[in-house]
């Protein structure tokens, strides 16, 4: 049986769909951080059958809001000297986002200019929709 310590500090972002825990760790750019960090994939889960987790040692700032558009099932624990001092899951989706999703569209101007930020405005709260500002394509959440 497989067995990742605890953490004395950190966050541990639990609950990410199986297979999902590389995109999170890709669009927070965990790879450059310069700390432990744990990438458990397919974990047995009696709520979810399988899910993935990632926990990052010591202290880290996550905009909840990002995490939420990626997978809205997710859960986040902050613990702070072995304890789990906040809990977030049901996270709210912010009205746009920036170089968190994108577009996948190749007639959109962001596929030509390189420098243009990715952005998306949610244009359907409650199915999860948010829409490119240059294009208008779609991209569904988790």
């Amino acid at each position: 049986m497989l067995n990742i310590g605890g953490l004395s500090e950190g966050v541990v972002i639990d609950h990410i769909q199986a297979g999902g825990a590389m995109k999170i760790y890709e669009y927070l750019n965990l790879e450059k951080l310069d700390c432990s960090v744990a990438i458990i994939k397919n974990a047995k889960s009696n709520k979810m059958g399988k899910k993935d987790i990632i926990k990052i040692e010591g202290p880290f700032n996550i905009d909840l809001n990002v995490l939420g558009v990626l997978d809205h099932k997710i859960t986040i624990n902050i613990i702070k000297d072995n304890e789990i001092v906040e809990k977030h899951s049901s996270l709210a989706l912010p009205e746009k986002v920036t170089n968190i999703i994108r577009c996948k569209n190749p007639r959109c101007i962001t596929s030509i200019e390189q420098e243009l930020p990715h952005t998306f405005k949610l244009t359907d709260r409650k199915n999860r929709i948010y829409r490119c500002i240059y294009c208008e394509s779609k991209f569904k959440g988790n």
